[in-house]
Parts: structure tokens; sequence; C-alpha cells
């Protein structure tokens, strides 16, 4: 049975003491492909390294978080299409707009959401999204932008039935993770209206881990706690949310 976490930053500080054994705890729990998604320049270096440990199961995106985007961004910007020029990445990610920590940087964030859409249609990638409270200023932009070569993944998806909607008529996969294990996370009361070949899986470890370890830091081995959810969900086996969740995944990130 093969699993696929299509988002998850391994190289976190948060795992500095025993990256080894998470990775290896995964492994043992059938994951067989890990995504990371970049924050900014800071973690390039961390995101290489843990690339060049495992080959065969890291696979890298590029790209500027919406909290990195400060005064620097387009510092920011011209070292991911720097990086971009330089080698093969998977998508460009992760990328969007986050209002829940600063309001005050929302011009900017849409500027660089922006111009890392116009780079991923440029180099022919698909995007990876995060959106926290901003879906209206999200879609404002995916509005703009559509197009037959704008294609991704809405990470670590958290909205209503009719944003799933919106989001998935902009060519977007919905990444779904430990929120829809939650008793108040509400995706799991519409998921089952979402045909599962829009769906991947992810644990955007360390954070935002699954019941039961909700609080704690999150590892890509619980993705399976997530995986059972979508099977009680969905009403069909672990295995086949496993087979078609993972195609999904080789097929948006270009693998199959």
């Amino acid at each position: 049975m093969k699993l696929i976490d299509t988002h998850t930053h391994l190289y976190s500080d948060a795992f500095e003491e025993d990256r080894q054994e998470v990775i290896e705890r995964a492994i043992d729990a059938g994951v067989e492909k890990f995504f990371l998604p970049a924050i900014d320049s800071a973690t390039t270096a961390a995101m290489y390294a843990l690339e060049k440990a495992y080959p065969d199961r890291m696979y890298l995106m590029m790209g500027l978080h919406p909290v990195s985007v400060q005064e620097n961004y387009k510092e920011e910007l011209a070292h991911v299409e720097e990086q971009i020029q330089q080698r093969n990445f998977v998508a460009i990610g992760e990328i969007g707009i986050d209002l829940h920590w600063d309001k005050s940087t929302l011009a900017i964030q849409q500027d660089a959401f922006r111009k890392q859409i116009q780079l991923a249609k440029k180099y022919k990638l698909p995007i990876v999204i995060h959106c926290r409270k901003a879906f209206d200023e999200i879609f404002q932009i995916l509005e703009e932008e559509k197009s037959p070569d704008l294609y991704g993944i809405f990470h670590c998806f958290t909205g209503t039935l009719i944003q799933a909607k919106q989001a998935l008529s902009y060519n977007m996969l919905l990444g779904i993770g430990g929120v829809a294990t939650f008793k108040n996370g509400k995706i799991d009361q519409f998921l089952d209206e979402i045909d599962l070949s829009k769906i991947v899986l992810e644990t955007d470890s360390p954070y935002l881990a699954p019941t039961p370890f909700r609080g704690k830091r999150n590892e890509s081995s619980y993705i399976v706690n997530v995986q059972k959810k979508l099977a009680e969900i969905y009403g069909i086996s672990k295995e086949e949310i496993a087979t078609i969740t993972s195609a999904n995944a080789e097929k948006i990130f270009g693998l199959s």
C-alpha cells in the first residue's frame, strides 16, 4: 500500500533531534514519497540536504511562503526564480495569502502570489496554495490568472463546500490533512460530495497533527490517521484511499 505525503516540512527545526527516525516511521507506515514545500531562502539549504540524503523519496518545491513576504520580498522572489533556473522542482509552493498573522502585508502578499503564479505558468509547474483567512483574496487572484496552464493543489483545505467547488473550478486539487479528523473541522461533513479524484493526502507536519495527536508535533507517519478518516467518509477501504490519492498526487506533480 503506497501513501504519499504531498506536504511536509521535514527540514523544519522541529525534527532536528530525530529527523531520521521520523522519516523511517513514515516509510514503515507505507509513505513512499514526501513532497517538501519551500518557505523562503533561509530553508533552501536544508531542503537540498534532505533531498540528498533521501534522493528517491524527497521531492522539492520552490516558492515564497506568504508569511515570509516582507519588505525584501522581491529579492526573495529573485531567489525563487534563480533556483528554478538551476534545477528541477515539482511545483511552485507554498504560495498564497495569509491574513492570520499580519494583514498589513496584504498588498505585497497579493503581488508575490500573482508573480509566483506567473512563474508557474512560465516554467509549466503546478502551484501549491497556502490560504489562511483569505479565501476571497485568493479566489480574486485565481480568477484573474485562470487559464488552462494554471493548476495545482489547494493545500490544507479548510473551507466550505462552496469554497471547495470554487477551488476545483481553477484546476486545483484539495490537500486534505489532519483537519478532516477534528471534531470541529467541518470538512468531514461534506467531503464525500467531492470526487476522490480531486483529493490528495498531506500532513503539513510538524503542524496540524490529526486526532488523536492534536496539539502535538505532527509527522508524516500520522498520514495513516487521515487515510483512515477518509476511508470512513467515503465508505471505501483504506487501500482504495491510498491508491487513488497517490495516483492523483503523482499526476499533479508530473511523476506518473
